[in-house]
């Protein structure tokens, strides 16, 4: 049996066309909301226009120096390379931190007096006087930052006018003018002040001086933030310094004593630390002279009550064994000394200076003394200035209680280390003892007290030169880190063209912005393409927006666009008759109100009578019926719907237009409740069929097919169908609405009309030169100015 193929069937999915950006209909739609654009111009340029005028140039400070940094620094091969203190290497990260630290840019602020600025006042502009001032502010009995309120003080500003080199004259808030001596104590709600003249105070005679005193915990957080320090290479261990101000020699100053307070900041940390460790070593070097002399006069009192002289050869060679072996449990146990001496440092409930490590190699344990040496260093300035109920104290406290923890646990570690290293030299030892037998024991005995003797000596004396060399090293305590480049001021930066640019930018491409995200918003129809990648209903005209929705080609021999364009539809109407001539009917239609329904209907029927052809207009709103003004309907003449309820006759219902023999109109008629059923009655098809008898064209001018069905019971009676569809009104929506009516043939040969282009305002429609007609038709930019924002 034959197996079946499955059959596949490919799906082509057609391309989408891609149009190509017309950008002359792109800067037609922007162009036409000029006065949007011109009014952020009108708003953003100004502002510009006096930053440029009154703008200070900005001056970049720069400045840099090399820290020595441990990791990048080689090996040391000094004396104090067990106990580096003076000269040690630092993590080039935490200097950073240090040198941006708002404690030494509070420091800066203070010693340099930057809370204080003194500004001359002119007509619009305001020059900074940094030294160069006509007076000095000096403050006594400052309220400090801490007890201001935060929330409400920000500055405090005193305006002088300068009178002579002896009194000026002092501001009121009411701008009254007060006298006051130079050198004047004077108090307000701040502190007690006074100000003193310069050396410059007469060129400064009549000028006014605003005198402003910022917070200075405030501004510290402002010079914290603006002040960059950085690595300009991570091979090196350079630090580049940057500041942009207005005064390059302020810039420069403050750099500078930064940089001067980094570095006394290094210096008293490192006299803080060889003090320290000098009054261990001190310590430990008065313990050993004791210890020392105790073990010498016991040799010499045992020598001199046994009367020994010599010791033989052989005893000689195998105390020596000993003594290496010795030598080893001295040096096991001088760690041992230490480790507890830095035990019992570490147990110590009250805070004391960390004891030196000398012999401890162990990077580790050297790590977490200077750790805790630094901690205890910074609660002992913290207790000098505040009391220990501070709650500042709680986090040191809390970092020394956990590096005392990391500190026990390695203390203990090296003294097991310690211990297990010494109880196998004594198992080794007393294995060495038991083969000198021979060896008297009042020998033994000695040799006993001179290795006590010689341990205690060669501690001493190890103790001994390194509190020289550290002595020696603190009388020259000098900083580590050198300073490669002083503050410097670059060439001013302008900010001018950017500020300009900006301006420009928000100008325009705010009102871009806004008519971009307008049309991308905005789901209404603007050109044809979208009606036809929607749906394939042929559009039959194009009709340009006219304001007055009246009618336009009642007058012969005028002529405008829109009248050309009614015509030209007209025209194409025949192409849809074919061969018929008389009878014609063209339902006029649209998805909503507003679309221009009763405009095409009025000016259709206009056009086609003009030309002699016999037209009726049918005004089918039944619902809502309304005087058409444009025609001049009668409203004491009844209409379709009291011809349908059997009230009117049919020549009762028909009027003339005045002004063309060849137009008639039947309006709607009163206002009915049952329109739909009205519409469905044999007196409409019978109507129909006697007005077909008569005119050569029947206009039925129809309420919205989205809104009532009328529309659609009219359509069974119709030939054309014109669906209106407005630019910029009616809704993409709508077309998915009448492409569900054609398929379901609800309306009959439907045929769009577009309607209300505006080509100057959505870039789609055609061009008409002016020339072209009789009368010359002037548009002006001006021409619905508030519609085009």
């Amino acid at each position: 049996m034959a197996t079946q193929q499955p059959q596949i069937t490919t799906l082509i999915i057609p391309e989408q066309k891609k149009r190509a950006l017309n950008i002359k209909v792109l800067i037609t739609r922007y162009v036409y909301h000029w006065p949007l654009f011109f009014l952020t111009l009108l708003i953003a340029l100004p502002p510009a226009i006096v930053y440029i005028k009154f703008a200070k140039p900005v001056y970049e400070i720069n400045a840099s120096l090399i820290i020595k940094d441990n990791k990048k620094a080689p090996e040391q091969q000094s004396a104090l390379s067990e106990i580096d203190l003076v000269n040690s290497a630092k993590l080039i990260e935490n200097e950073i931190e240090v040198l941006k630290s708002n404690r030494l840019i509070t420091q800066v602020v203070k010693e340099l007096e930057l809370d204080i600025a003194y500004l001359k006042k002119d007509d619009f502009n305001t020059t900074d006087l940094y030294k160069s001032g006509p007076v000095k502010l000096k403050l006594f009995n400052e309220v400090l930052s801490s007890d201001r309120n935060p929330t409400t003080f920000n500055k405090e500003v005193i305006t002088v006018v300068i009178k002579d080199n002896k009194s000026f004259f002092l501001k009121s808030a009411d701008d009254q003018l007060k006298e006051h001596a130079f050198n004047t104590y004077l108090s307000n709600s701040w502190g007690t002040w006074k100000l003193e003249p310069t050396y410059l105070v007469t060129d400064f005679k009549g000028q006014t001086i605003q005198i402003t005193i910022t917070d200075r915990d405030k501004l510290a957080l402002e010079y914290q933030k603006a002040i960059d320090v950085s690595i300009p290479n991570k091979l090196s261990t350079a630090i580049s310094l940057n500041l942009e101000d207005k005064i390059p020699q302020r810039g420069k100053d403050i750099l500078n004593q930064l940089i001067f307070n980094y570095n006394r900041l290094v210096i008293e940390e490192n006299e803080l630390k060889a003090k320290a460790t000098l009054a261990f070593l001190d310590n430990r070097l008065d313990s050993l002279i004791k210890d020392l002399n105790i073990a010498e006069e016991g040799i010499e009192g045992f020598k001199s009550s046994r009367g020994l002289t010599d010791i033989s050869i052989e005893s000689k060679i195998n105390l020596e064994n000993i003594q290496n072996i010795d030598q080893s449990l001295n040096d096991v146990n001088v760690k041992l000394s230490i480790i507890n001496s830095i035990e019992n440092y570490v147990n110590s409930s009250k805070l004391a200076q960390a004891p030196a490590t000398v012999g401890i190699t162990d990077p580790v344990l050297n790590n977490l003394i200077e750790n805790l040496s630094r901690l205890q260093l910074q609660r002992e300035k913290l207790l000098a200035v505040s009391p220990e109920t501070n709650p500042d104290f709680d986090p040191i406290d809390r970092q020394i209680a956990s590096t005392k923890a990391a500190l026990k646990e390695n203390v203990a570690n090296i003294k097991s280390s310690l211990l297990d290293t010494r109880s196998k030299l004594q198992s080794f030892n007393n294995g060495l003892a038991s083969s000198i037998k021979n060896i008297p024991t009042l020998e033994r005995q000695l040799q006993s007290i001179e290795r006590q003797q010689s341990v205690k000596a060669g501690l001493y004396t190890y103790l001994l030169q390194k509190r020289e060399e550290i002595a020696t090293n603190y009388s020259n305590i000098a900083v580590s880190d050198r300073v490669v480049d002083q503050a410097y001021a670059s060439t001013p930066k302008s900010k001018k063209a950017i500020v300009l640019a900006l301006a420009l930018i928000l100008a325009f491409g705010l009102p871009i912005g806004i008519i971009f995200l307008r049309n991308v918003l905005n789901d209404s129809i603007i050109n044809a393409e979208q009606i036809k990648d929607i749906i394939d209903t042929p559009i039959i005209g194009d009709i340009s927006l006219e304001k007055s929705q009246g009618l336009i080609i009642s007058k012969k021999g005028e002529a405008n666009i829109v009248s050309d364009q009614l015509r030209t539809l007209r025209t194409n109407l025949y192409t849809l008759y074919g061969d018929k001539k008389r009878g014609r009917i063209t339902l006029v239609t649209s998805s909503v109100q507003g679309e221009g329904k009763t405009f095409i209907s009025n000016n259709l029927a206009l056009s086609l009578s003009q030309i002699g052809r016999k037209t009726i207009i049918l005004k089918m709103v039944l619902r809502q019926p309304n005087l058409d003004d444009s025609l001049n309907i009668s409203s004491e003449v009844p209409g379709v719907s009291d011809f349908l309820n059997n009230k009117a006759k049919l020549d009762e219902i028909v009027q003339q237009y005045e002004l063309n023999p060849f137009l008639h109109i039947i309006g709607s008629g009163k206002e009915v409740d049952n329109p739909s059923e009205l519409l469905e009655s044999e007196k409409l098809k019978d109507l129909i069929a006697t007005l077909q008898n008569s005119y050569d064209d029947i206009i039925i001018d129809s309420p919205s097919v989205h809104l009532v069905p009328d529309a659609l019971i009219l359509s069974r009676f119709t030939d054309v169908t014109l669906y209106i569809i407005k630019q910029g009104y009616t809704e993409k929506t709508e077309l998915e609405f009448l492409k569900e009516l054609e398929e379901k043939n609800q309306l009959i040969n439907v045929h769009i009309v577009f309607n209300g282009i505006q080509k100057a305002k959505y870039g789609y429609g055609y061009s008409y030169k002016n020339s072209y007609y009789n009368k010359t038709i002037k548009k002006s930019i001006f021409t619905d100015f508030w519609k085009r924002f």
